[in-house]
This record gives structure tokens, sequence and C-alpha cells, in this order.
């Protein structure tokens, strides 16, 4: 049994934030007062730029918002890491919902049932659901019995997966692959990273001496069963540096280490 005696995602949510904030706003008075003393030693532009993002951090929390809606410049979010303040983090909310015959429809409707939506929907948040029975259930089974018993419930991928992808994209991240003849890698870079920088994510030495990238999308390679089949029908592209990674690419770095 819950511990508040009735099922509210939405006061859950919200409560476990009040408390991330509370956290904060401790953290943050103590380092207000202990500037406020060194500023009377001495001013110096970045005691004082901190100061300021401060006051703005402890105003925000004040009203019980948390740090991750508050703007900040690229400089404000270096001065303000070493805090790890626990409001800042992206959250992500996961409700976990109970089996049914129509499981798939049930967790796509999840959200709204428990009025999820318009509090996961501020910025730097977001919200999905799973079965945890179900999840349990799936990591013990081979993956061709998975796939027939996620069929059975109306879905084509688990709730891990859904779960992933939707951390991912909270988080500005995406996946491209390598793939060889007995090996097929994935590799995590943020969005919108350009090639140089994303084959660095494989080595540093192909980042430094990168030429260029051979693309293809991974459905198109899967179509065509080989990457020798794709080549042969021109359907992999020579791509610059400057070539914007998309998530699901499969790249082959050209380089000259």
């Amino acid at each position: 049994p819950h511990a508040n005696g009735t099922l509210d995602p939405l006061r859950d949510a919200k409560n476990v934030d009040f408390d991330l904030i509370v956290t904060d706003l401790g953290q943050t008075e103590k380092r207000l007062e202990r500037l406020s003393k060194d500023l009377k030693k001495q001013k110096t532009a970045e005691l004082e730029k901190e100061n300021e993002l401060l006051i703005r951090a402890k105003a925000r929390l004040e009203k019980e918002l948390p740090l991750r809606e508050l703007e900040m410049t690229k400089d404000d979010e270096k001065r303000i890491r070493g805090f790890m303040f626990l409001s800042q983090k992206p959250m992500l909310y996961v409700l976990n919902i109970g089996e049914s015959t129509q499981l798939g429809t049930d967790l796509d409707a999840a959200p709204a049932k428990y009025n999820m939506i318009e509090y996961a929907s501020r910025p730097n948040a977001g919200v999905t659901a799973i079965c945890g029975k179900v999840e349990a259930e799936l990591a013990e089974m081979p993956d061709e019995e998975a796939a027939d018993f996620l069929a059975s419930y109306g879905l084509t991928d688990s709730g891990l997966s859904r779960l992933i992808r939707k951390s991912y994209e909270l988080l500005g991240l995406m996946s491209f692959f390598t793939a060889g003849e007995d090996e097929c890698r994935a590799w995590t870079v943020e969005r919108n990273s350009r090639a140089q920088n994303a084959a660095g994510a494989i080595h540093s030495d192909l980042e430094k001496h990168f030429i260029r990238a051979e693309v293809i999308r991974w459905d198109t390679l899967l179509e065509m069963g080989s990457e020798a089949n794709a080549r042969a029908k021109g359907l992999l592209r020579l791509e610059g540096k400057d070539y914007i990674v998309q998530d699901g690419d499969v790249m082959h770095i050209r380089h000259s280490g």
C-alpha cells in the first residue's frame, strides 16, 4: 500500500520536487552567507557574478520552482555546476501501471490519465509509463520469445527501450553506429554533433585525423543486407567534418592516422 493511502502520481511528483527544492535552498543560503563575508573582504567580478546568480536561484527556489527552469548563460552553468543542485537535473517521471490485455493503449494513455502531461511539459522534464510486472518477465526471456510476448500486449518494444529513448531525448543525446564484419556498436553523442566531433567518441585519434565519413541510415543498411550491397547501389554518402550526425546513422570514419 502507498504511504499516503492513495495513488496520486502528480501529488507524489510534486512532493519529490519539493524535497529537492528545499535541499537546494539550504545549500544556496549557506553559500550566499559565505559570499557575503567574502565580498566584504575583497570584491571580485567573479564573486559578484556568482552572488548575483545565487540570488536569482534563491528567489526561484523560494517560489518552490526547480532550478532546471532557471535561464542561465554557459558561464552561469559553469559557475553553478560544482554545487550539483538536485532540482537542476533533468527530471523524467516514470509511471508504473498495472498489467492489462490492452497494455499498449494503457501505457500511451497513462500520462493524461494521471494528470502528468502539463506538469511534465515544463522545461527539462518529461514523462513516460512502463509496466514493471511485464518488464520483469521480459528480462527473463530470450529475444524471440520476448517479441511474441510484447505483441500479445499490442506492444512493439519494451518499456525499458522507451525509457532509454525518453532519457536520451531529455538529456539531448543520441546514438550513431559503427559496423564491422563481426561487431556493431552504438556510440552516444550530443544531438547536433558534427561528424568530426562524433568520431572522437570512438577514439581521439579519429577526431584528430578525420578526413571523411561514409554514412548510411541504419534501416537502409538492414534493408540492403550488407555494406557491400549498399555500396554497390550507391547508398553510402561521403560527408565532411561539419556534417551534423543524425540519430541512427551508421558511419565509417576515414582518417589519416
